[in-house]
């Protein structure tokens, strides 16, 4: 015959393993739900990543397309390249050896770039870059270099090109200069054929700067008038 007290012993050892056996299983379904969320949360921020990605590929391309088609005719001349967004042209088109002095081709092709290019840049809010670059050959100091460096050529350059495009129709405000001498060659600088690849001028439509905010007036409080 069961001895009642010995029964009651064993309910009261065993009834603690349970609790504490509940209480473990309930902390580690805690701590798998925050694994699961933080995983959740990692993947939605990877997809959100990916998303705007995308849209900006999209973008990108969209963008490239509308300058290419903009600049169809130019493009169709074999004397305006498109790379990337950036509208280049070769130096010997526009100005002759150590000169910033426009060639009348030059001058024409410039003019035949402005009406498309005032489109594109007007549908899109944005100003043109226009840049200059030389090749890394020293020019050769005399009475008749006006200039003292390649940085300063191709900084005379690239003014000269913004101001021909702006005596073609090109509003002043959508367009300005930027010169880059030597730096960020597009080939080998040990051969003609690269060297006169180095010499260009480039043309790239870039967003403006977003105007700055308006900063609110200080509030004033109205003095009361004094009655002596």
């Amino acid at each position: 015959m069961m001895d009642l007290d010995d029964s009651d012993g064993a309910v009261e050892q065993t009834a603690p393993v349970w609790a504490v056996f509940g209480d473990l299983m309930s902390g580690l379904l805690g701590a798998f739900v925050l694994i699961l969320l933080g995983v959740l949360v990692v993947q939605m921020d990877l997809v959100n990543s990916l998303q705007q990605e995308v849209a900006k590929r999209q973008q990108e391309e969209q963008r490239r397309m509308a300058l290419e088609h903009a600049l169809a005719v130019p493009l169709a001349s074999g004397r305006v390249t498109l790379d990337n967004g950036r509208i280049g042209i070769s130096g010997s088109v526009l100005f002759a050896a150590g000169s910033d002095e426009l060639r009348p081709d030059g001058r024409q092709l410039l003019r035949s770039l402005v009406h498309p290019l005032r489109v594109y840049l007007g549908e899109r809010h944005e100003m043109l870059m226009v840049s200059g670059f030389t090749d890394d050959k020293r020019l050769i100091q005399g009475s008749r270099q006006r200039f003292s460096d390649n940085l300063e050529l191709s900084a005379q350059r690239a003014l000269t090109v913004t101001r021909a495009l702006i005596e073609e129709g090109m509003p002043s405000a959508q367009v300005f200069a930027a010169a880059f001498g030597a730096e960020q060659p597009v080939a080998s600088n040990t051969d003609e054929a690269g060297r006169a690849r180095n010499r260009r001028v480039e043309m790239a439509p870039v967003p403006r700067a977003a105007p700055p905010a308006a900063v609110p007036a200080p509030a004033t409080t109205p003095i009361p008038a004094r009655h002596d």
